[in-house]
């Protein structure tokens, strides 16, 4: 377990700060656009809209704002993406108040698994190397995009890549700040997006009373409980160990599963343990010291709770962001996680089979039952380990090859 130090400059905020602003604009505008999709297939006022907005954002902002203070820990939650994407599927025919009600099921089924701690002796189950492929898995798409976007926009890729090498040369610490910035001042001069069109208007909370019925019990809550614990909760734990973070999955269960139950009244569906944008923030490239990279969680905790005070407005100014930006940004964002992860796979002998497996596997992406491709991939890995070896190791027990 990482140690914490005592003692924090004004250097040590820098950069752990830029790693959470890269992380919320990603987070925002890559996969935000699937709550407004599933707003306006549910036919929400503007007003409840707005609140969902309000409630969601506000919502991780102070989970994660509290877990990564009381943990020294950078513990990044986030809003349930399979989840939004799920919920665009069955709110046209559920009604609003039964969604809600379902919202605070599955809340309260988080709570509860967080008070068994079923959940994280689980968790601590999973070899090293199985984990390491699991998120390599999940990563690789992101990767990928860092370069696919070249088809589409390839003057703003080209120069984006370009601008990455050259700073790299210098710093690693500062390269994707950097071409954050290179990206923005790229597409002001050339109009693509205009903050001075921006007007900032506060979100108002809208309580919506719920209701309960065996309909939205099976069809709503339910498998909103399952898709967010295979496809955030357990990658997002696994994100942290494969950084050397040892903190319990119960705090988190408990802590995102009562900011859900809470604010599930006004719109919010799921909070829960970010996996993708929670690797910008724990990696190397956040804070060469483990042990403050928790600034980062601070950070977009509070970078999270401005965006939810300003509610659609704010939140909308991220999503009109080119997808190629967006895309590039996140993949060289994540280069590091991606390689630490890969090489994590590829070091313990004894599981470095399965890790190929689970990173296969995973990287398939298969959608099975409403449930996605990380958990058919760890269960993937997992199988296999079990039939070549016979039982499962935790992950001290792995030891690499010399």
């Amino acid at each position: 377990m990482h140690g914490t130090t005592s003692g924090l400059r004004l250097a040590d905020l820098f950069s752990p700060t830029l790693a959470a602003l890269i992380s919320v604009l990603v987070n925002y505008a890559g996969t935000f656009v699937l709550v407004f999709q599933a707003a306006e297939l549910a036919r929400l006022s503007a007003a409840q809209t707005a609140s969902w907005v309000w409630a969601v954002s506000v919502g991780v902002g102070l989970s994660g704002l509290w877990l990564s203070l009381r943990y020294r820990t950078p513990v990044i939650t986030a809003w349930s993406t399979p989840g939004a994407a799920f919920l665009a599927t069955v709110m046209p025919f559920t009604p609003y108040a039964e969604v809600i009600g379902a919202y605070l099921i599955s809340a309260l089924g988080f709570i509860l698994l967080g008070a068994s701690g079923a959940f994280d002796r689980l968790v601590r189950m999973i070899p090293a190397g199985i984990a390491a492929g699991l998120l390599a898995g999940i990563l690789l798409q992101f990767g990928i995009n860092a370069f696919g976007g070249a088809s589409g926009d390839p003057l703003l890729v080209l120069v984006l890549l370009l601008a990455y090498a050259l700073l790299r040369r210098f710093t690693s610490r500062f390269a994707v700040p950097g071409i954050l910035l290179v990206g923005l001042v790229w597409l002001m001069a050339q109009q693509r997006i205009d903050f001075a069109t921006l007007q900032l208007s506060l979100a108002v909370p809208q309580f919506t009373a719920p209701q309960f019925s065996w309909q939205s019990l099976l069809g709503v809550a339910l498998p909103l409980f399952v898709i967010t614990l295979t496809g955030q909760y357990m990658p997002g734990m696994l994100v942290l160990r494969n950084d050397g973070y040892r903190i319990s999955a119960n705090p988190v269960l408990k802590v995102t599963g009562l900011g859900s139950l809470l604010l599930a009244p006004f719109g919010a569906h799921a909070f829960n343990v970010a996996a993708i944008t929670a690797a910008i923030c724990t990696g190397r490239d956040a804070h060469p010291d483990p042990a403050k990279r928790y600034i980062a969680g601070i950070a977009c905790g509070l970078l999270y709770i401005l965006v939810g005070t300003f509610g659609v407005t704010l939140a909308s100014l991220f999503m009109v962001l080119p997808k190629a930006f967006v895309g590039t940004l996140a993949g060289l964002a994540l280069l590091g996680a991606i390689g630490g992860s890969l090489a994590n796979a590829m070091a313990h002998a004894a599981t470095r089979e399965t890790a190929l497996i689970t990173f296969l596997a995973t990287a398939a992406n298969v959608s099975l039952l409403g449930v996605g491709g990380a958990f058919w991939g760890l269960l993937a890995g997992l199988t296999a380990h079990l039939l070549i070896h016979g039982r499962l190791r935790p992950l001290a027990a792995d030891s690499p090859n010399s």
